[in-house]
């Protein structure tokens, strides 16, 4: 009973140890992109005057509506898979950087994509089975998110 009671306590502590892996580029979030913005369908830079760290995440805002409407509901305005690209989480079940001017909107949750040298992969996403690639998605990221 008692090596059980050290398990379990082993268990948590190593559980709680472990955090999700965030895309942080230029040291926040969407390379600093304003995660509020996006859900008015902008891609607008943060500003250093409106931040705030969550979780040990750093997040940028265009403004300090923004960053008020972010405190109230912060967990919507996360992005999906830690701001990886969300295509190559579903395809390669690999973390990539993200072009943070292309995004996506869906079901109420925000995710980011990576599009460079002649290859947008928002494009790919949704010329693709975007549902599809979504549950792959989510089934890769449980798998990854707590690797660096």
């Amino acid at each position: 009973m008692k090596s059980l009671i050290i398990l379990f306590i082993i268990t948590i502590s190593s559980l709680s140890a472990q955090t999700i892996d965030y895309n942080l580029k230029k040291e926040f979030v969407a390379n600093g992109y304003d995660v509020v913005a996006y859900f008015n369908n902008e891609a607008i830079e943060g500003d250093k005057k409106f931040t705030t760290s969550l979780d040990g995440i750093k997040y940028k805002f265009s403004s300090e509506e923004n960053l008020k409407t972010f405190y109230k509901n912060p967990k919507k305005y996360m992005p999906q898979y830690g701001g990886y690209c969300a295509y190559a989480i579903a395809i390669k079940s690999d973390k990539v950087s993200i072009n943070p001017k292309t995004f996506q909107i869906k079901d109420d949750k925000l995710y980011l994509f990576y599009n460079a040298w002649g290859t947008n992969t928002l494009d790919l996403w949704k010329n693709e089975n975007e549902n599809l690639l979504k549950e792959k998605a989510d089934e890769n990221w449980e798998n990854i998110k707590f690797k660096k």
